[in-house]
Formats: structure tokens, C-alpha cells, sequence
């Protein structure tokens, strides 16, 4: 026989079986599991360990009824989508491999084994059948109102996007072959990474230890000057000879650290901004603790107006310009309503809002989020005082679960991947805690009831408030495919602030759109006639500009006062009647 005849005889190794020879290696892998899992357990034991780790343990999950509700639910479903293939298969109907347009476009099944096996494709095929037959069915559901419909089928979302096969090791070619390429050595480390996460009662999307706030991100310098109990205040160095006189105050959201405009080098707002001639100061929010237990809305607006008159009363000047970034700008209108009221609204020149929103009747998802069981579930949460961070972590990664969750269950903990060393994720998992009664008051007074855009229907500090009142230059930016504060929620700030106005609109979302420096040349954005009476009419009509649009913000900033003054005494951190506490990035962006 020919050696052509004898290649042709041999197999090709099965890429979904190991090989005999190397079951004892595999063997071998399964020790090593047993040992990891006996020592994660042993030292769960040892630590007394029942915080939020706990939401992330799989024996917790099965506990729960919803989960055993979903578990017979999608058993049932699956059941249903092999008898519904088996029925064509009975008459002679192909089961085609061919993935639907749909399909095709979803990246969770780019393997080519998800259409060129004919297993994989009927798994694929069946789970598609079923997850529409169930967001068909939450849609086609007569009784419900709006809002338990919307909750509905976010939950069938949701679902879906659990049952994926993607998310099983044994319905995943991609993670098969990878057990089978590493001789189960992908799978052992998955679980380290697993067993890492059950210990921080966290999903990890990036290695915690790559990066060092103050080390490798968070490093423009400056330093803190002002420190209170629930805020530190940095000076940024200027960079330049000359300054705007009106210096630039920035309040970051407390539900995140402030260094997302500041994560490197490249990407920093805040770097960018002392480039651009600016004295930048920012706030950094003190991570809540038991001792916060009885801060509320107040405490938040009072630090702001100390943050102003802080900047005010140390570089010698009559107002500064102000940044209020999601949550954070929420509260600065809230504020500026405040000194309008009190006639002192001259304190500050102008207000720029990074995807903040006032008026919440269109705030998306995140209202699923305040009814009462959601209600009562946050105050058990919160026994200590405060809301521990982990857990707005998970609400926020939920609300994209497909990509902030499922993606990195498969990544992580199925092929064993590397992290990545991403510096926005590594932002995006470092939580702070928050204040128990300040955020059920804001989820039940905002987000509920809408009380901010009913004139004196709020007080703060005992100054009633109405948001029609504010006549400061506002500029506000919205991302176009923001999950968080979505776009036709944070339109509505040009419906009720009274002063002179400019929108724009950013390409991509609540971060990427805000965070787009211009040495990236991505992204887009739109302007157009601020006038205009719908967001419609301005979408209709405004223009497109390619890469970021910090270069238009800075000119509209100058428009507001163009006049400079040299760098010099006060204007260099820690020079003037404020010293120098410590460095930046300081001692609150690191407490947990």
C-alpha cells in the first residue's frame, strides 16, 4: 500500500476527545481541582466568610427560589427544543447548520463549530428558538402596565442571556477544544480564577494587582489641599505659564473613584484640561463607612458648595467653572438651584454636565431598580450604614449582563484566559461604598418619584429648590448609546435649566463617551441648534465631527472668559493659604 493510501487510512485527532496518552496528565489536573476547591472551602471556614462573597457562590444560588424557578423553567425549554428538532429530523427535515442573519452577527458564537458541527448548530439553533419563544411570550402577555412589562422582559433578557450554551463548558466547542489543546490545564486555571473571585465577592475583569493608583494610573500630579469627612480636594499642577482666571472644579460621581478622568497619561481628562491652560481642581469622594450611616443628599450638596467657596477663597477669585459627571452633575444642578435661590449664583461662571440627568421619567433600566422589594432587599444589604460597593458593581454589570458578565465567565473562568491589562476595567471594578440613607433617598426621591423636577417639591439645607431658577451657561453632553443615563433622559436638562444652553452629543456611551481625548482620533460627535424643542429636532439637524469633542468644550469654556493669569503663588498646589496635604491622587481614592 501506498503512503498516499496509508494517510488516508489515519484519523485526524478528535479536537473534543483527549487523547489516551494523556489521561494521566488529566488525571492529574483533577487532584489539583479537588486540592484548590478544599482550600477555597478551608478558608471560608477559617475567615468566617458571609459578605457579598456569598452572592457569588453557586451553592448560595441554588438556594434561592427564583434560581430553582429558572433552572426547571429552562430545563423545560431545552426539553422542548430537542423534541421540536427531533420532530424534523423524524420527517425528513434537514437540521440546517446555516446560522440565521441574526445570529451571524452575535459574538458569542464566532466559533466555526457553531455552524459547521452539526451538534453545536442544533444547540445553537435550539437555544436561538428558545430565548425568542421567551422574549415573544414576556411581550404578548396581556395585564401588565408599562413598567411591570418593561421589568418583565428585562428579567426574559436576562434569562436568555444566562441559558446561552455558550456559558457551559460541555455545550462550548471553543472551551472543549481549549481543554483538550491544554490537557485540562485552561480549565484548572478558570477555576483559580473562579475560586479568586468567590474569595474577593467579585467578578474580576481585569488582574487586580496589574495596576497601582499613584503608581500606573492616577498620576498626573498635584496635590491635596483641603480634606473634610467626606472629601479630599486636589490641585492640579499647572503645566503651562499662564492660566484661565476662572479655575475649573470638577465633581466626579461618589459611586465610582474619581480617576476615571484621569486613568493614564493619555487618556486623562484632567491632564488634558492643565494642558489646555486650566487650574484644575477635583473632588475625591470618601468611600462610605459605618460612620456614614446618617449622611444624606444635604451632606453631598453641602461639600460641593465648600468644594467652591474652597477654590473661591484660595486662588482670590469671584466663581469658578464646574464639571458634574452622572450622579455628581445631578447634584450640582440641585446645588446651583440652591444658590440661585439664595442669590448667589454669581459663585459659579459655568456648568458643564458628562451625562447627568435631572428629570428621570426616561432613566432606562436602572428604575427597575426602586421598587419595593428591590427596596427592602437594599436595606437588609445595608445594615452596616453604608451599601457595600460590590453590590452597585453588580446591579450596573447586570444591566449589560451579556458583556459585563457572560462574557467574562467564558473568558475567565471556561478558557482560562489571561486578564487583560486594562486600565478602565481595572476603574470599573474598583468599587466605593455608599451612604445607606443618602442612596435610598436619592433611588426613592429621583429615580421613583421624580420629585427634582417639580418646583419646591425638594428642599436642600432648608432652601426649597427649583431647577428652572438656574440660569448659569450650561453645557451638556450626553453619549449617544449611554446605558446608564440615556440619551433622552439627559435631554431633558435643556427643558428645565433657564439659562443659555449647548448640547452635544458624543458617539458611544456613559464612559468611552465621555473619555475620548483627542490623540485617539475615535468616536464622533454631533452639534447643532441648541434651540431646538425636542431631541428629535436636533438629531435631525446637527452635524457630525469626527474624534473627541473635548477641543469644542474647551472653546465654549473660553467664550465664557477668556482672560489669563500667570502661574504663580496660589495657583501652584499647595502655595497659597492652603497647604499642602499630600500628594495626588491622596489617601480617600484608596480606602475601601
Amino acid at each position: 500500500m501506498s503512503d498516499t493510501g496509508k494517510n488516508d487510512m489515519t484519523e485526524a485527532p478528535n479536537p473534543f476527545m483527549p487523547s489516551p496518552d494523556d489521561m494521566q496528565h488529566w488525571g492529574s489536573v483533577i487532584g489539583r481541582a479537588q486540592q484548590m476547591m478544599l482550600e477555597y472551602a478551608l478558608g471560608q471556614a477559617n475567615d468566617g466568610n458571609t459578605s457579598a462573597a456569598a452572592l457569588f457562590d453557586p451553592a448560595k444560588w441554588l438556594d434561592n427560589p427564583a434560581t430553582q424557578m429558572w433552572t426547571q423553567q429552562s430545563s423545560k425549554m431545552w426539553e422542548q427544543g430537542v423534541a421540536f428538532w427531533t420532530s424534523l429530523a423524524s420527517i425528513g427535515q434537514p437540521i440546517a447548520p446555516d446560522a440565521p442573519p441574526e445570529a451571524a452577527k452575535d459574538r458569542r458564537f464566532t466559533d466555526p463549530d457553531w455552524t459547521a458541527n452539526p451538534v453545536f448548530a442544533m444547540i445553537r439553533q435550539t437555544y436561538g428558538l428558545l430565548a425568542d419563544q421567551m422574549l415573544a411570550t414576556t411581550r404578548q402577555l396581556e395585564g401588565p402596565d408599562a413598567a411591570a412589562r418593561a421589568k418583565m422582559e428585562f428579567a426574559a433578557k436576562a434569562m436568555a442571556d444566562a441559558m446561552a450554551p455558550t456559558n457551559l463548558a460541555l455545550t462550548n466547542p471553543e472551551v472543549i477544544k481549549r481543554a483538550v489543546e491544554t490537557r485540562g490545564e485552561s480549565l484548572l486555571k478558570g477555576l483559580r480564577h473562579m475560586l479568586n473571585d468567590l474569595s474577593r465577592g467579585q467578578l474580576s475583569h481585569v488582574d487586580p494587582d496589574a495596576f497601582e493608583v499613584g503608581v500606573n494610573i492616577a498620576t498626573t500630579p498635584g496635590k491635596v489641599i483641603h480634606e473634610t469627612d467626606l472629601y479630599q480636594l486636589i490641585h492640579y499642577t499647572p503645566t503651562t505659564k499662564e492660566v484661565l482666571g476662572v479655575p475649573l472644579l470638577i465633581f466626579p460621581p461618589w459611586i465610582n473613584r474619581f480617576y476615571i478622568l484621569d486613568l493614564n497619561p493619555a487618556k486623562s481628562f484632567v491632564a488634558w484640561a492643565v494642558e489646555q491652560g486650566l487650574s484644575v481642581f477635583v473632588v475625591s469622594w470618601k468611600s462610605a463607612d459605618a460612620s456614614m450611616k446618617d449622611v444624606v443628599w444635604d451632606d453631598y450638596i453641602a461639600a460641593q458648595v465648600d468644594a467652591i467657596d474652597t477654590v473661591r477663597a484660595v486662588l482670590d477669585v469671584p466663581a469658578v467653572h464646574t464639571i458634574g459627571y452622572c450622579v455628581a452633575g445631578t447634584t450640582l444642578a440641585a446645588t446651583l438651584a440652591m444658590l440661585s435661590a439664595r442669590g448667589e449664583a454669581d459663585k459659579v461662571k459655568s456648568v458643564t454636565f458628562f451625562t447627568a440627568q435631572v428629570d428621570f421619567e426616561h432613566a432606562g433600566d436602572l428604575k427597575m431598580f426602586v421598587d419595593d422589594s428591590y427596596l427592602a432587599l437594599l436595606e437588609q444589604l445595608s445594615a452596616p450604614g453604608f451599601l457595600d460597593g460590590r453590590y452597585m458593581a453588580a446591579t450596573f454589570n447586570s444591566l449589560r449582563g451579556r458583556d459585563l458578565i457572560w462574557n467574562y465567565v467564558v473568558s475567565n473562568y471556561l478558557l482560562g484566559n489571561d486578564y487583560p491589562p486594562f486600565d478602565l476595567l481595572y476603574w470599573n471594578g474598583d468599587t466605593t461604598n455608599l451612604p445607606a440613607k443618602w442612596h435610598r433617598q436619592y433611588l426613592v426621591d429621583l429615580y421613583r418619584d421624580n420629585r427634582m423636577v417639580i418646583p419646591n417639591s425638594l428642599s436642600v439645607l432648608g432652601t426649597p429648590i427649583d431647577l428652572r431658577k438656574i440660569t448659569t451657561p450650561a453645557y451638556i453632553q450626553a453619549g449617544r448609546e449611554d446605558h446608564i443615563a440615556p440619551l433622552a433622559s439627559v435631554w431633558r436638562l435643556m427643558d428645565h435649566l433657564s439659562g443659555p444652553k449647548t448640547f452635544l452629543l458624543a458617539g458611544s456611551g456613559h464612559i468611552a463617551g465621555v473619555v475620548n481625548p483627542p490623540a485617539a482620533g475615535k468616536y464622533q460627535y454631533w452639534t447643532g441648534d441648541s434651540k431646538s424643542a425636542t431631541l428629535d429636532d436636533f438629531v435631525a439637524n446637527a452635524s457630525e465631527t469626527k474624534g473627541s469633542w473635548w477641543p469644542h468644550w474647551i472653546e465654549w469654556i473660553s467664550v465664557q472668559d477668556s482672560a489669563k493669569t500667570p502661574v504663580k503663588g496660589a495657583r501652584i498646589p499647595g502655595k497659597g493659604a492652603k497647604k499642602a496635604i499630600e500628594d495626588a491622587p491622596g489617601r480617600y481614592v484608596k480606602q475601601r
